[in-house]
């Protein structure tokens, strides 16, 4: 007997962590204490400026909570500082001095990872990335619990006619 084919979910968490992996080696390498998942919110900070996080979220298509869980992780590493916003609930992101001057290396890197993604969706039959965005594009569409529960009816319609 064959053992089962990887299902969705199981590809690709394989492949976000030879893609992370990867890409956590290339910072290491560089001397850039820095993680993949930091990277959309120091992207959403260049483009807005000090923002609350419920803003970074809206901005770089993350859930609020995503966002949150990075930001109290960057603050540990002192790449971020909280500041009090408009009301006591919420909380301003802002760069601390430390992040600001690794941004230029950090570009340097982004530029030499999305050339190597570049390289990587020449190879393929379809590149990823446009695979990736199709698949978004289609979720956003009519969501995945939606089909799951599409297909769970008919799976039980077709066993009890």
């Amino acid at each position: 007997m064959s053992p089962p084919s990887p299902t969705l979910g199981t590809l690709l968490r394989h492949l976000i962590e030879l893609l992370d992996g990867d890409v956590q080696a290339a910072y290491t390498t560089a001397g850039l204490a820095w993680r993949p998942r930091y990277t959309p919110i120091l992207r959403g900070l260049m483009s807005l400026g000090p923002a609350p996080i419920k803003a970074l979220a809206l901005k770089i298509g993350i859930s609020h909570s995503a966002v949150s869980q990075t930001v109290s992780q960057m603050t540990k590493d002192d790449l971020v500082e909280l500041k009090p916003g408009a009301d006591a609930r919420e909380r301003i992101v802002a760069l601390t001095p430390k992040t600001q001057a690794m941004v230029p290396a950090l570009q340097r890197q982004w530029a030499a990872v999305n050339a190597a993604a570049a390289a990587l969706d020449a190879e393929l039959s379809a590149p990823l990335s446009g695979v990736i965005q199709e698949a978004i594009t289609a979720l956003s569409q009519r969501p995945f619990g939606q089909r799951i529960m599409a297909q769970a009816q008919a799976l039980s319609a077709s066993e009890h006619p």
